[in-house]
């Protein structure tokens, strides 16, 4: 249904190229000691994820982006909607954020790469040699 997307490859881990191979090493945003690992190429058409020095960071604009919406929206809803008080918004936003962590990480990244790669689906490793 959304095979064809930049959607469907940020959700499902998939590389922007193809949307077959896997973008990161694990599926698990949560296995903290590879949640950062990607793959060097898509196993499926050959893309190439590490594309120069420095390319990523601008991904880390994206996560930052993704966190004030998350303060945003906490603030607005919490604060103004339901009229808590921003101290007691703290105490659950800090730990919020912290374990949001890895999932803002990876999703940055995503994001970033289906900002730069087209998708196509005709193109495979076949292809390549």
């Amino acid at each position: 249904m959304l095979k064809g997307t930049k959607l469907y490859s940020i959700l499902f881990n998939k590389c922007p190229r193809c949307h077959e191979g896997e973008f990161f090493e694990t599926d698990n945003p949560y296995d903290l000691k590879n949640f950062d690992k990607m793959h060097k190429h898509c196993s499926h058409c050959g893309e190439d994820f590490e594309r120069e020095p420095g390319f990523y960071f601008g991904a880390m604009y994206i996560s930052y982006a993704l966190y004030v919406a998350m303060i945003v929206t906490s603030f607005v809803g919490f604060v103004i909607l339901l009229n808590i008080d921003a101290i007691k918004l703290l105490y659950f936003l800090i730990p919020a954020l912290i374990l949001v962590m890895p999932v803002f990480f990876r999703l940055g990244r995503l994001v970033w790469a289906n900002l730069f790669v087209k998708y196509k689906p005709q193109k495979n490793k076949a292809a390549l040699e």
